[in-house]
């Protein structure tokens, strides 16, 4: 591995563990790696295999390309352009999350007067949670209908059959936040 590359990694691993307030005992631990060899990681002086490198990435719950490219500073802007957005019928589904975390998936939704559309089911265990931030949604589930309000939130299974409609007279805006069930 190039010395930037390490040196990289090694800037990288210290400043995420430490965002984390972790030990490097304790951060190994998680990566299911002997501390010995976080250490010669965070060094600089290492030269990980792919696998390695995998484990590292899950226990921080980054990218490879987090762990590998140039530190950045603490915070990131990313301007509401940038970030992946989709349309499903009249609605606008927004990411909020500008890159993936695993286990986890968070959206905003915009629905004018009369959009609607179906949500996709998840994989067994998943979790929803859809809170409504403006305007009047309902949420049906398995053939029940939920009606929500600005803060109000409904905690679902995710594996249902679900759908999202505009009820109201004016555009409203809600937030999905999906916790996936662990892959065993």
């Amino acid at each position: 591995m190039p010395s930037t590359i390490a040196q990289n990694l090694g800037e990288n691993l210290r400043r995420l563990r430490e965002q984390r307030g972790l030990s490097q005992h304790q951060i190994a631990r998680l990566a299911k790696l002997p501390r010995p060899t976080w250490s010669t990681l965070e060094s600089g002086d290492a030269n990980p295999t792919l696998a390695v490198l995998l484990k590292v990435a899950s226990a921080l719950q980054v990218r490879l390309e987090e762990l590998l490219g140039p530190p950045h500073a603490g915070a990131q802007l990313y301007p509401a352009a940038t970030l992946p957005t989709r349309e499903r019928g009249l609605a606008k589904i927004r990411r909020l999350l500008p890159e993936a975390l695993p286990g986890l998936e968070i959206e905003r939704f915009e629905l004018p007067v009369g959009a609607h559309f179906g949500g996709i089911p998840h994989t067994p265990g998943t979790r929803e949670y859809l809170t409504a931030e403006q305007g009047e949604l309902e949420l049906t589930v398995s053939g029940a209908h939920f009606r929500l309000g600005p803060g109000d939130v409904v905690v679902f299974r995710g594996d249902q059959r679900h759908g999202y409609r505009n009820l109201g007279s004016k555009l409203a805006v809600a937030y999905s936040v999906v916790v996936f069930a662990p892959v065993p």
